[in-house]
């Protein structure tokens, strides 16, 4: 894992809430229809920050990444949706989080 990759993945996981944050305020919260657009370029950005992360394998390294997203979601949840998150949405992160080191850290052969 080089310096990048944790930067890479806490963007992209931003880029990618509010990505999708777009679609569902659209959809859910009666916003125009103009909120797709930095919605969509939010997205892209997200694909392409997860490229700049040191892995050989784009399914590792996604995989390593959903610990990353899902914890910056309960972020997101209390930071923009002002829900504060309860016991188990911290103790389902910090799991999420021990699967993402696990990935990212555990030895490979060279």
């Amino acid at each position: 894992m080089n310096g990048m990759t944790l930067p890479a993945y806490i963007a992209a996981a931003l880029a990618e809430i509010a990505g999708c944050f777009a679609f569902w305020a659209w959809l859910k919260l009666g916003k125009s229809v103009l909120w797709l657009l930095p919605g969509m370029a939010s997205l892209a950005l997200f694909a392409w920050l997860l490229t700049l992360v040191d892995s050989g394998q784009a399914g590792r390294a996604y995989a390593a990444y959903g610990g990353v997203y899902i914890t910056a979601a309960i972020g997101w949840l209390w930071m923009v949706e002002g829900v504060r998150p309860d016991r188990w949405d911290i103790i389902g992160g910090v799991v999420c989080l021990v699967g993402t080191a696990i990935i990212l850290l555990g030895p490979r052969p060279v």
